[in-house]
């Protein structure tokens, strides 16, 4: 199993000072200490950073132009592979021709060390750009396709049912032959199999489900991928999930870090959101059956540390975080990518945590007597 990370540019409330000011500096720290995590990563053994595409996500992430972080990233690293996690297909984003220049873009800048991500995103996001939400999953196929065939194809013409381009050259060609590896984010029920069945990769997560829930969707997906119908030339049979990972010394030097007030801080923020956007018209019953730890933390009966004791977050020294890893492994994981840039961690303690899982962890998963041959191969 490989290490990769995931970072949202999180930019957590309160900002200092006024408004725009105290935004403006905050954000900037971020991208500014960002940057400096993954070029230490880069020297340390990780695979690959994955940088998302989120809109209008205040506090949580303030990533809209993953190109651009791509393309920056390219300049200044060697060895990480750079993922677009993800690329957001329906065409009211972004135009399917717009997403093939970009993305080839990048590939010939990092020398053919792209990933890229697809996905829908969800519907705060798909009404601002005036997504039509019915008709995002047979959109994001459809933009697949024809984004591929852009790179393969000399000239590239196309008339679909929401694509009607005429014969163009698409320039320019991405360095990889034929096209860089294609991940699907997958997060509801049945979405594993979808892309297990289109030759897709995997990009799951762990947290607000124990682990034994995505062993489940892993197993899905592989039942699918045995036989895949491949949406493209490159078959991806990977599973790539991510979790909160925070790496210390100690247990109690994370706590010291305040790391259960950052994990709360995610949860609580996602929650939030969810509620506030994605199911603002359900019953409250129905709020509390799809986040009971909010329900459970005002009444004083919940304890962030559970997300820990049942390693839907990997917290603790290396040893400990280790052993976490191996659970993620042995359900079948090829990937994890840890998301330690979140909630009020310091820039230093984050640093620190790439550090170890470089120094001390990534080596031990390298001299485990496993296969880690990454599994990408043309049709």
């Amino acid at each position: 199993m490989k290490l990769d990370l995931l970072y949202e540019i999180d930019v957590p409330k309160p900002w200092p000072g006024p408004h725009p000011y105290g935004q403006r500096e905050a954000e900037q720290r971020a991208y500014r200490e960002a940057f400096e995590q993954i070029k230490l990563a880069d020297g340390l053994g990780f695979n690959t950073t994955w940088h998302v595409e989120h809109h209008f996500r205040e506090g949580r992430s303030h990533s809209p132009a993953p190109e651009v972080i791509v393309g920056a990233l390219s300049q200044c690293t060697e060895n990480l592979r750079l993922g677009f996690g993800v690329t957001l297909m329906p065409h009211a984003f972004t135009p399917p021709m717009r997403v093939a220049e970009k993305v080839a873009t990048a590939d010939i800048l990092s020398g053919g060390r792209v990933e890229w991500g697809t996905g829908r995103s969800t519907p705060m996001e798909q009404i601002a750009f005036g997504v039509d939400r019915e008709q995002s999953r047979d959109q994001w196929q459809e933009a697949i396709e024809a984004v591929v065939r852009m790179w393969e194809e000399e000239y590239f013409e196309f008339h679909g049912k929401y694509l009607d381009f005429p014969r163009r050259m698409v320039t320019p060609k991405p360095v990889q032959d034929p096209h860089p590896p294609c991940w699907m984010a997958a997060t509801s029920e049945g979405s594993s199999a979808v892309a297990g069945k289109l030759g897709l990769g995997l990009l799951s997560f762990a947290i607000l489900q124990p682990i034994q829930k995505m062993g489940q969707h892993i197993a899905q997906y592989r039942e699918a991928a045995s036989a895949p119908e491949p949406l493209t030339r490159v078959v991806n049979d990977r599973v790539a999930a991510y979790t909160l990972v925070h790496c210390a010394e100690s247990l109690a030097e994370c706590e010291k870090n305040g790391i259960w007030d950052s994990v709360w801080w995610w949860y609580k923020n996602l929650a939030e959101f969810t509620l506030e956007w994605e199911l603002p018209n359900v019953s409250q019953q129905e709020r509390d059956a799809v986040f009971p730890l909010l329900k459970k933390q005002i009444e004083g009966n919940f304890d962030v540390r559970d997300f820990h004791e049942a390693d839907m977050i990997i917290v603790g020294d290396p040893d400990q975080c280790l052993e976490k890893m191996l659970r993620y492994e042995s359900l079948g994981v090829d990937q994890l990518i840890c998301y330690v840039q979140f909630g009020h961690l310091s820039h230093e303690s984050i640093m620190r945590t790439i550090e170890l899982l470089g120094t001390e962890i990534i080596p031990r998963l390298a001299a485990r007597d496993v296969d880690t041959t990454v599994s990408v191969t043309a049709s």
